[in-house]
């Protein structure tokens, strides 16, 4: 698609969904190059402003704050709102009816996630929220000159149904965006042929390595892109080699969560930047990541513990910026399901059972460990259910063929582990 008519169907979605898109948009350009202490001022007086609306609008957190005497009026520093209890999905599951603002004049759109053991959560996201999401992202392309609209490569997700296929291409040719199907040598080739008229690939980081190899190892043209973004699991140090062969130039890491926003995104000079006029994370003692987002107006997102073990570093980056730097995440990492004679990307069983939650209406928690090729056990939390069983089994045939065979078994609880846990584990040695 030509680049003026992308930008123009993109500006036009925008003023439909997003109407504040563009205004959070030089809103935040305007503090990009700003101090640390007017960074900070701006942070506390949003956070301010933010909690003081929540105790007005949410049941739950107007019982908690009650509770713990907490008034965000008369807080003097941010570091006082670390005395609101730590929540955490389940919380969020829990409690979603009553965390929600009794605002009916939020504008907001439906969003949902299902989590890295499976378990789904879905909420309001009010349209402040959603733009400065939106903006914040666009912010983060400038740095290497890219606009969203720009044709870019795209390694989400994929559903082998031809009716939704052709739906989703439909959808990716809107937003001048490309997509891989499958994984046979063949689509990574034409799909390699494609980038090469792109400016940028995103998508899962284990997707993109293994796209990467694939062009390596059989000499595939070879794209020169903009930017290569990896999100949703941890990029491993293996993967930029493979990833500066393939497509000249390393990955770059964006870190966030449906629930909490885009938190950090990497600048050209390798580091991590913070977003800190919208949200506030810290650390607890375990090192887990603890964050505010104080624009999630409709869904109250406070002191939510990702499970991600993290490092903040106070250093600031020499690219000038004095947003503060996320040093390290050590709680995500991309694996793969070995097959008999050929590999998947662990994200397949995230589609197996959110097809289950779109076309049948089946929210499971859920949990695959391999522990030898070409077999996978999944566990269900939850009674027996054959009916069940066998919608799982047509998935897992839909998308894995006969490549995999599966044990299916149920557990009446997960037992609860604080840390962050993948929905697929692989206990084979790489």
């Amino acid at each position: 698609m030509d680049s003026k008519l992308a930008r123009i169907i993109f500006e036009n979605a925008a003023r439909i969904r997003n109407p504040s898109l563009w205004s959070n948009y030089e809103a935040l350009k305007q503090t990009e190059w700003a101090s640390k202490r007017e960074l900070e001022e701006l942070q506390f007086k949003n956070c301010q402003t933010f909690l003081s609306y929540t105790k007005q609008n949410s049941d739950y957190y107007a019982r908690v704050f009650r509770h713990i005497d907490f008034d965000p009026k008369k807080i003097q520093d941010i570091s006082e709102i670390e005395i609101i209890p730590e929540i955490d999905k389940e919380i969020l599951i829990t409690h979603n009816r009553e965390i929600h603002a009794n605002d009916s004049s939020l504008k907001s759109f439906i969003a949902e996630t299902s989590g890295t053991s499976g378990a789904a959560l879905s909420f309001k996201r009010n349209e402040q929220w959603d733009s400065l999401n939106r903006a914040t992202m666009l912010r983060s392309y400038d740095w290497y000159d890219v606009k969203p609209w720009d044709k870019n490569g795209y390694l989400w997700g994929y559903n082998i149904a031809k009716s939704k296929a052709l739906k989703v291409k439909l959808v990716d040719a809107l937003q001048n965006r490309f997509r891989l199907f499958s994984y046979s040598t063949e689509e990574i080739e034409g799909f390699a042929k494609r980038l090469t008229n792109a400016s940028f690939l995103s998508g899962y980081s284990s997707m993109i390595y293994q796209v990467a190899k694939v062009i390596n190892q059989n000499d595939f043209q070879r794209p020169k892109l903009k930017m290569v973004k990896g999100t949703s699991e941890m990029i491993l140090d293996v993967y930029q080699k493979e990833c500066i062969n393939a497509f000249g130039s390393k990955m770059i890491s964006e870190y966030g969560a449906a629930e909490s926003g885009l938190i950090a995104f990497e600048c050209p000079y390798g580091n991590m930047h913070i977003n800190i006029e919208n949200l506030h994370i810290n650390t607890n003692s375990k090192g887990e990541a603890i964050v505010t987002n104080f624009a999630s107006y409709s869904f109250p997102v406070i002191r939510y513990n990702l499970g991600d073990s993290i490092i903040l570093d106070r250093k600031l980056c020499d690219c000038g910026r004095s947003h503060p730097v996320l040093k390290d995440i050590q709680g995500r990492r991309g694996t793969t399901v070995i097959g008999h004679s050929k590999d998947f990307p662990a994200l397949t069983f995230y589609y197996v059972f959110k097809n289950l939650a779109l076309e049948k209406n089946l929210l499971m928690n859920y949990k695959a460990i391999q522990e030898q090729k070409g077999h996978v056990v999944i566990y269900i939390e939850g009674i027996t259910n054959r009916q069940h069983e066998s919608l799982i089994r047509l998935q897992l045939e839909r998308y894995f063929g006969g490549e995999l065979s599966f044990d299916i078994e149920y557990m009446t609880q997960f037992e609860p582990i604080r840390k962050k846990q993948q929905y697929f584990e692989s206990k084979i040695n790489s």
